[in-house]
């Protein structure tokens, strides 16, 4: 990319930095976001992500070589404010909860400028953040949100305002959140490629549709758009010293009693509605917070004042359901590739709910994925005599081994008893499969 490379003219880098850090970026944010070591690391980051392509179908390892070409013309038109954003190609995944979450995939040239910009954008204004933000923050996880809202109901706030909101990212105001940006960005041509990016519209089965409001999930602006727009709730919350976390729009208050979960309640309507935005009132309620779950994982007493944090019901399931697909009997794979598939899948959870202080529903998994990967086995053998010559190859007993093959009816039976001995929890070991109790 060194033809056409940017140069930050007028005031200097360092100058802008600061001005940026202190949480009001300077005019000539647009320079910054162009100069050459901010575009490699924003191309490295999207190469890296990979991901879908948009309505043009270029791919992330195109993305280089189409810079080369282009990159004069698409520079001059940044610096201009007159680039003209794709529409976002509409994609459809599956809610945990049921129904279908809706993204809105830009072209990989989009994505690259939005990170580009982002890179630029996020630490002045991630520096004036409230600390209870958890969600898409430099340093920040889920890992510190649910730390943080255990320590409030082991300090007695037992009571949680639990708000959701109603498809948050779609209902986003277009007006309600350029205000904001506006009072801290002064670059009047970074202000006006987002708001291109926010009505850019979303092409569906080749008819690009208007965007009057929301930001699509799927572009690299989104979830900091989301922190400046939900910025002001957290401020207030703040101001009243409300103990609180809030990952993107998963917004949880912990109280002391349901009364002032309910005054905490009415506030947040208030506060949401003056964004116009919606709290989903069928989702969100004032309970106690062990009735509640946060990112995943819920509570549950321990001795003295402690809460130990476990697996919430609803992530088991997913899980069940996916490891359910992973193992199923038909499909005609081996055993390998369904170790493999868990393999890919497994740690990732693990990794995500490390925090679970409650092991023993772990270690029931652990015995039920191996007993579903024993009745498997028995699928692929079929008959009995290929299960007897099989199981005498692990070198099981005769007797276990005939036991097997004159039971080759009841598969989920056989697989929990005789099936064991046969092929030991040190057969799955052997094979790689992950564990996810201690």
């Amino acid at each position: 990319m060194s033809r056409g490379e940017a140069s930050c003219e007028g005031r200097s880098v360092e100058a802008s930095t600061a001005e940026q850090g202190s949480g009001h970026p300077g005019s000539n944010l647009m320079e910054l976001a162009l100069m050459r070591p901010n575009l490699k690391a924003a191309l490295k980051r999207v190469r890296k992500n990979k991901g879908s392509p948009g309505i043009d179908g270029m791919r992330t390892e195109d993305l280089l070589a189409y810079l080369w070409r282009n990159w004069d013309v698409l520079r001059a038109q940044l610096l201009a404010g007159t680039y003209q954003p794709s529409p976002v190609r509409r994609h459809q995944i599956p809610k945990s909860g049921g129904g279908m979450r809706e993204l809105g995939i830009p072209t990989v040239l989009d994505r690259f400028i939005q990170q580009a910009l982002l890179q630029v954008l996020q630490p002045g204004f991630d520096a004036s953040f409230s600390q209870h933000s958890y969600g898409f923050r430099p340093k920040r996880s889920a890992h510190d949100a649910v730390r943080a809202a255990k320590h409030y109901v082991e300090e007695g706030r037992r009571v949680v305002v639990d708000v959701d909101l109603e498809k948050f990212f779609d209902r986003v105001n277009h007006d309600v959140l350029m205000g904001k940006l506006a009072k801290r960005i002064r670059d009047r041509r970074v202000l006006g490629l987002i708001r291109r990016y926010l009505e850019a519209g979303v092409m569906a089965e080749g008819i690009v549709m208007e965007r009057p409001e929301g930001t699509p999930q799927g572009g690299p602006l989104s979830p900091l758009l989301a922190n400046v727009l939900l910025d002001e709730v957290d401020k207030e919350l703040e101001k009243r010293g409300h103990a609180f976390v809030r990952y993107a729009d998963d917004c949880n208050v912990y109280v002391r009693s349901p009364r002032a979960g309910q005054r905490v309640m009415g506030l947040l309507r208030r506060l949401f509605g003056r964004l116009r935005l919606r709290v989903n009132e069928s989702k969100s309620a004032v309970d106690l917070a062990k009735h509640r779950k946060v990112l995943g994982y819920s509570f549950c007493d321990a001795p003295g004042q402690k809460v130990k944090l476990r697996v919430a019901s609803k992530p088991l399931a997913i899980l069940k359901a996916r490891i359910r697909r992973i193992t199923r009997r038909t499909g005609g794979r081996s055993m390998t590739q369904v170790i493999e598939e868990l393999r890919e899948y497994l740690p990732g959870w693990l990794n995500y709910f490390s925090l679970a202080e409650t092991p023993t529903p772990l270690a029931d998994l652990d015995k039920w994925i191996r007993h579903r990967l024993r009745s498997l086995y028995l699928k692929q053998w079929k008959r009995g005599p290929t299960a007897y010559r099989r199981l005498r190859a692990y070198g099981a007993h005769p007797r276990v081994a005939a036991a097997v093959a004159a039971n080759m009816r009841y598969r989920w039976k056989t697989s929990r008893h005789a099936l064991n001995v046969a092929l030991p929890n040190s057969h799955f070991d052997a094979l790689g499969l992950p564990r996810l109790g201690a």
